[in-house]
């Protein structure tokens, strides 16, 4: 059985990480769409938005996956925390690919080292956070403060 916590005393706080985070992107890719608006769509371009390079294809899906990590801060069910840890995974995922290709023709997001090391950094969070925002019935959650706080006594009965 997976060690994951349940109904975690710190998961307000957590909520408003991975929203703080999905707010951050929604605004960067409108901000970046507005920017970018008109060149292509995979355009090359030193075209800069809070801090990241970006082109018009990375700030359209920094709006869709803004909203999508607004929408999971916001649910108070199981839903929100599949959906940090499915986001962590993909930003984890899509910033070792971007700097793989980051110097080569490959880069069609127009990543920078920059974006590369935020999306890292919002990937482990969102990873963390969706570890920590699992809700679940009330026995569960004392059965899992019972064996962290006692867990001889349990393995022992």
């Amino acid at each position: 059985m997976a060690h994951i916590p349940v109904n975690h005393p710190a998961r307000p706080l957590y909520r408003v990480l991975s929203g703080l985070i999905g707010l951050y992107i929604l605004v960067f890719g409108v901000y970046g769409v507005f920017q970018t608006w008109g060149e292509g769509l995979f355009s090359r371009h030193s075209n800069w938005a809070l801090g990241l390079r970006t082109n018009l294809a990375f700030s359209l899906v920094s709006v869709v996956f803004g909203a999508f990590l607004l929408i999971g801060a916001s649910r108070r069910d199981n839903l929100g925390h599949y959906m940090n840890l499915t986001a962590g995974g993909v930003f984890l995922a899509t910033s070792i690919l971007m700097m793989a290709v980051l110097q080569t023709p490959a880069n069609f997001l127009n990543f920078s080292m920059s974006t590369v090391l935020v999306s890292m950094l919002f990937g482990l969070i969102l990873l963390a956070t969706g570890l920590y925002d699992k809700i679940g019935p009330a026995e569960h959650a004392e059965a899992e403060r019972r064996r962290r706080n006692h867990p001889i006594a349990e393995a022992n009965p």
